[in-house]
Order: C-alpha cells, then sequence, then structure tokens
C-alpha cells in the first residue's frame, strides 16, 4: 500500500511511501486487540482503593453490654459493621492491578490495530515538522490545512518531541505520541493516523523484533 506524503500546508509534496505489508496489511485480529486494550487499561488502575474494616476501626474493644438479660440482641462490639461507625464488610483493600500478556500477542495487536486503520484508509503521511517552542495554534492550524480538524487524529512522531506534545495536549481531539511507545489503545482511539515520515521506520523497527 502507498500513501503520498503530505507538506504541512496541506498540499502533496510529491513523495510516495510505501507501508509495511507485514505491519500493515495483515488481516485484523479483534479479539487479539481486545485482550491487548484490555491488559493496557488494567495496568492504568491504581489500585490503592481501602475501606477500613473491623479490625481497622478504632474502638469497640469492650463488649457494650452483658449477652443476656436486657431483652435485646446481643453484641460483642460497636464497631461491628451493622453499627454505625463500624467497619465495612468485604471492602475493597490495596492490590495489583495486572493482565500479562506475551510479547508476540501485543505485538500482533498493535499491527492489528494499524492494518485495520489502513483498510479504513485512514491514515496519512506527513513531512517531519517540530516547534522551537510550544505553539498550539500553529499545529491547529497545520490539522486544519490537513482536513483533520474534525476527526481524532493521533500523531506519531518519530521520537520525543516535548513542545509538539505540549502543542497538542490543549486540542481535544489531538493526541501525539513518540512512534515507539503507541499502543493499541492509542490507535483504536484515534480516528486517523498522521504518522510523520521518519517515523515510520521506528514504527518498523519496533514491530519487527
Amino acid at each position: 500500500m502507498e500513501l503520498n506524503v503530505y507538506k504541512i500546508d496541506g498540499t502533496l509534496s510529491g513523495d510516495k511511501i510505501k507501508l509495511p505489508k507485514d505491519i500493515f496489511g495483515i488481516e485484523p485480529n479483534a479479539h487479539v486487540m481486545y485482550l491487548n486494550v484490555v491488559a493496557e487499561m488494567t495496568r492504568r488502575r491504581q489500585g490503592t482503593a481501602k475501606a477500613k474494616n473491623r479490625s481497622d476501626v478504632r474502638g469497640g474493644g469492650r463488649k457494650p453490654w452483658r449477652q443476656k438479660g436486657r431483652g435485646t440482641a446481643r453484641a460483642g462490639t460497636i464497631r461491628s459493621p451493622l453499627w454505625v461507625g463500624g467497619g465495612r464488610i468485604f471492602g475493597p483493600l490495596p492490590r495489583i492491578y495486572n493482565k500479562r500478556l506475551n510479547k508476540k500477542v501485543k505485538t500482533f495487536a498493535r499491527k492489528s490495530a494499524l492494518s485495520q486503520r489502513a483498510q479504513e484508509k485512514n491514515i496519512r503521511m506527513v513531512e517531519d515538522f517540530s516547534f522551537e517552542s510550544p505553539k498550539t495554534k500553529q499545529l491547529h492550524e497545520i490539522i486544519t490545512k490537513l482536513e483533520l480538524e474534525n476527526s481524532k487524529t493521533l500523531i506519531l512522531v518519530p521520537d520525543n518531541d516535548r513542545n509538539l506534545w505540549l502543542s497538542g495536549r490543549n486540542i481535544s481531539a489531538v493526541t501525539v505520541k513518540e512512534a515507539r511507545n503507541f499502543s493499541t489503545a492509542d490507535v483504536l482511539n484515534a480516528e486517523v493516523l498522521l504518522i510523520q515520515k521518519s517515523a515510520l521506520s521506528k514504527i518498523s523497527e519496533v514491530l519487527k523484533k
């Protein structure tokens, strides 16, 4: 599959680039993408939720009244989960949320996501560009000239570009990622992939390992 390379002013540069068939031309596997996205989203959970159970709540060490003779239900502590101020039954405890997938499955999932966007013809190639300082307005102008202002766009850049990342942070429909670090969820969450020309070799380098 060959794609035209665009300039940042929205015109064609005259260059064409061929997408690697083993990355952008495979049959997408929906189940593998699902497994990878679930694993990625699960790892983002902090797992720090904590509620006090009966043993954690302060007080309640003395039996509040005698076992028999009062005509009321027996009680062993005022910190029973049935009482106001008592501990919580089966409350959440700190835990590690982690779903592990082997490397081949994760790589296959990312290839499937890229191939799906390629089949939909939602991949655009653009010449490399960067900013000397964060320029949200300038990035928005580039997105507009490329006619992507109405699409959720994932921009893949060859190297870590903080100025470009800061420029895209205030545009809700734009996400900037280094080509080495994009995830399956990033690709599926975007409607269009805007790949800088030299980022393609980085993608190939990572996914062919």
